[in-house]
């Protein structure tokens, strides 16, 4: 007797299973209808190896307190953009030696033909005489082209 009834409950649980699949395999949710982000758009990977930016021609540092702050004005003529641009500014003392430094980056990428503004800021000591700068990117070398004037490229017309 009790056979029987765990024939029948094993039935019946079997099923109700086998008609629970089917009931939700008929009620598949439609799936979203998904879009890529980036369709239409090109993308330019970031330029590799050596990078050439102008620079405008003498950079204006000036003291603030107790800092050094220069400005200089840096347009990318290369091809691509350019990844990680840095700006390193060592200062030296009359033996040569270096007693600051300072570095200025841009965030994001420096797009071909844009203009930007790179800022340096170094702790002041009386014992610095001389500064050089170093020019750099995450990919490579960057070779700076001193120039007088730099032009500011118009922006784009709205469509």
């Amino acid at each position: 007797m009790n056979r029987v009834r765990f024939v029948v409950a094993a039935t019946v649980v079997a099923t109700s299973v086998v008609a629970a699949g089917a009931v939700l395999t008929a009620q598949t949710p439609q799936a979203p209808d998904l879009h890529p982000i980036l369709a239409g758009r090109q993308i330019t990977p970031p330029l590799r190896g050596e990078a050439t930016v102008q620079v405008l021609w003498p950079p204006v540092s000036k003291r603030d307190k107790d800092n050094v702050v220069t400005t200089v004005r840096v347009k990318n003529v290369s091809t691509g953009p350019i990844k990680g641009f840095a700006i390193d500014q060592p200062w030296y003392n009359k033996g040569g030696a270096v007693v600051a430094s300072g570095k200025g980056t841009i965030a994001g990428l420096f797009q071909p033909n844009e203009v930007q503004t790179v800022t340096i800021e170094v702790a002041y000591k009386t014992d610095m005489l001389s500064n050089n700068y170093i020019f750099s990117h995450v990919n490579g070398t960057v070779k700076p082209e001193k120039v007088a004037k730099m032009e500011t490229p118009a922006p784009p017309a709205k469509k």
